[in-house]
């Protein structure tokens, strides 16, 4: 192959989602640059500059399936970054990495805007803090984990704890709160997952006002990797040109980590630390510093993050951590007792829970159910050994107030009505702390703690006990009789 005659470039060696292309001396495209390997009778596929082996020669990553490719082929460069389209016409379908449409409801105007997957943060100077409460309805994140307009907020959880039941449900608690513009992003989950949640916006009536952009677990690493800067580039979009809030969710932010690892993995970098990449905590930066205020327009981000092995020191989890405002930690063991959102009161955080943000009567009343159940979960030793009824009378006390606290924070979703058959319930922040004050002042010591497992307001709690009292009258009365 003569490389003084190459116009392009030529693809020289092909492994797995590596790919080596070769260009003229001093013509390499830059890092990041989008390339286009030429196939016969195929459209082309897109890959991304990732290094500079050699003053001839880059190596790509593959954005898109490398089946059928071989060595030889033409490439071209995109004079740029991967670019995807933005605005309007994108609501209300779902794309992939590149911004091909994948609902199969039609091609988009070829005169749509398009802009680079890659930018800056804006700079520091720009951006704006907010303290305005973005209420969910769901008890134990509106009490205890409050989230910011503006803010970021991180579900974290093993396997099957309900992230992603979380979300939908924090998808569902906006629609009628919220009038902004929704992007999903769907990273490296099930293609079941996103017909699902195709079908239920769908449904719901909000996808007009959403754009969805997936990168599945079937598809390369690269595509996984860099489908949530797709999903960014459109939030910003919005944010910046049309000054709109934005909610942008993602589900979920360690395939993300995963996916980047398996690119440096590829590109023969030495692991670090538990195996991850060397690059982590940069990479994750360059996703997390551009979701931003600017002005009067905001990016609130909800990402669901798994936690493998339930190991929360894992880096990668720790790393998402240091950037996000509220935590939401669910817990394995809150959801083998029922308690759902298994939603763990006392590793769950928001920097919002301050007197100066919420007021003090609901700090307040967050520090004291926190007291409680912590003093709760130290007692259960002495309690699974000896029993309760061997605990002095004032620990007796906390015990049946910190175990009515945790039933009353329970809550059915509207998610899971078709499962459960429950009517999801939506509770005013208001409700919550009145709840929750009654129940620490010993209003509720008397009542069954069933009747306060999966209700909303704590009304509706008393509701139960008296129809329970009633019929448990009776049947005393017969007892007596008899």
């Amino acid at each position: 192959m003569d490389i003084a005659e190459l116009a392009s470039g030529k693809v020289v060696a092909i492994r797995g989602a590596v790919i080596d292309i070769v260009f003229k001396e001093g013509d390499l495209p830059a890092i990041e640059e989008a390339l286009f390997v030429e196939e016969d009778g195929r459209e082309p596929l897109l890959a991304e500059v990732q290094a500079h082996v050699d003053p001839q020669t880059v190596r790509a990553i593959a954005l898109q399936a490398t089946a059928g490719l071989k060595r030889g082929n033409k490439v071209r460069r995109a004079d740029g970054a991967v670019s995807v389209p933005v605005g309007d016409a994108v609501l209300g379908r779902l794309l992939d990495v590149a911004g091909r449409i994948g609902d199969g409801a039609g091609e988009l105007a070829a005169d749509v805007p398009r802009r680079s997957i890659h930018r800056v943060p804006p700079p520091l100077s720009v951006q704006t803090g907010t303290s305005d409460l973005f209420a969910t309805g769901i008890k134990v994140i509106d009490l205890l984990a409050p989230l910011a307009q503006g803010g970021k907020a991180a579900m974290f959880g093993g396997a099957g704890v309900g992230k992603t039941v979380l979300v939908m449900e924090l998808i569902h608690a906006m629609v009628e709160r919220y009038q902004g513009i929704s992007v999903f992003a769907g990273i490296g989950e099930r293609s079941r997952e996103g017909h699902e949640m195709l079908l239920d916006m769908t449904g719901s009536g909000v996808l007009g006002r959403t754009a969805l952009v997936y990168g599945q677990m079937n598809e390369p690493p690269g595509a996984r990797w860099r489908v949530p800067m797709t999903a960014l580039t459109i939030a910003e979009y919005f944010r910046d040109e049309r000054h709109q809030n934005v909610l942008l969710l993602m589900d979920n932010v360690f395939r993300f980590v995963q996916a980047g690892a398996e690119v440096s993995g590829l590109l023969g970098r030495l692991p670090s630390r538990v195996g991850y990449q060397p690059t982590l905590a940069s990479e994750v930066a360059a996703l997390q510093e551009r979701i931003v205020s600017v002005g009067d327009a905001s990016i609130t981000a909800i990402e669901a993050v798994y936690v493998p092995a339930d190991d929360f020191t894992d880096p990668a989890v720790t790393t998402i951590a240091a950037h996000v405002d509220s935590m939401v930690v669910l817990s394995r063991s809150m959801a083998a007792e029922g308690m759902y959102p298994a939603v763990d009161p006392i590793a769950s955080s928001s920097i919002l829970l301050d007197p100066l943000v919420v007021g003090e009567e609901h700090a307040r009343v967050a520090m004291e159910v926190r007291r409680i159940i912590e003093h709760y979960r130290e007692l259960q030793d002495v309690i699974s050994l000896l029993g309760v009824e061997e605990l002095g009378s004032e620990d007796r006390q906390i015990v049946g107030r910190a175990r009515r606290l945790q039933r009353f924070l329970t809550q059915p979703f509207v998610v899971t009505e078709a499962f459960s058959g429950v009517p999801g319930r939506s509770v005013k922040v208001a409700d919550t702390i009145a709840g929750c004050k009654t129940i620490l002042s010993g209003g509720c010591d008397d009542w069954q703690e069933s009747s306060l497992y999966m209700i909303g307001t704590l009304e509706e709690g008393r509701e139960k006990e008296e129809i329970a009292r009633a019929a448990d009258k009776p049947a005393r009365t017969g007892g007596a009789a008899s």
